[in-house]
């Protein structure tokens, strides 16, 4: 799970089905979650007298308010896509199709979204969210400048403003 939420690239997760236990945890290393609004999902560990111990304790309480992530993993609650968009667990919630495909396609929706942009400002910007949360907010605030300067001298941030004065899309190759 750490080598999923450590990735250098925005990483989406799609819950189509089923994902309790090491499923949603999974989900949970993701930085961005869709569901489709009949997916089952829950952090149903201690109905087995074990806890979450692939990173739920540590990043639901994260993603929700403290209490909210207790209640759930105390209970073994098993929720919906509806409840996890709700509790703001995933931030899309889509209604199911026939081939049972609806989040997976969401997905991809959103990966066509962040096609265009900068590669090397993706990167950037995730290190910065990532590594910022963790401290406080002036040490994140001087995290987020080394990340920008990490990227003034880079190619691709010439092409974007080019790109940007002569009007057309910019064509960026992560340089």
């Amino acid at each position: 799970m750490n080598e999923i939420q450590g990735l250098p690239m925005p990483v989406l997760a799609a819950i189509d089905g089923t994902a309790l236990g090491g499923g949603l945890e999974m989900a949970l290393a993701c930085d961005i979650r869709v569901a489709a609004a009949p997916a089952q999902m829950g952090l149903v560990e201690t109905r087995l007298a074990i806890i979450p111990g692939a990173g739920g304790t540590q990043r639901l309480p994260r993603v929700v308010p403290p209490h909210i992530a207790k209640e759930l993993i105390f209970t073994a609650r098993v929720f919906n896509g509806e409840d996890a968009f709700r509790l703001g667990i995933v931030n899309h919630v889509v209604e199911q199709n026939d081939t049972g495909s609806a989040a997976y396609e969401k997905c991809l929706d959103l990966a066509t979204e962040m096609l265009p942009n900068g590669p090397v400002a993706l990167r950037m910007a995730k290190l910065a969210i990532n590594k910022g949360r963790e401290v406080d907010l002036m040490s994140g605030l001087s995290f987020e400048e080394a990340c920008y300067a990490q990227i003034i001298p880079t190619k691709d941030r010439r092409e974007g403003l080019e790109a940007f004065r002569e009007k057309r899309p910019p064509k960026y190759k992560g340089e």
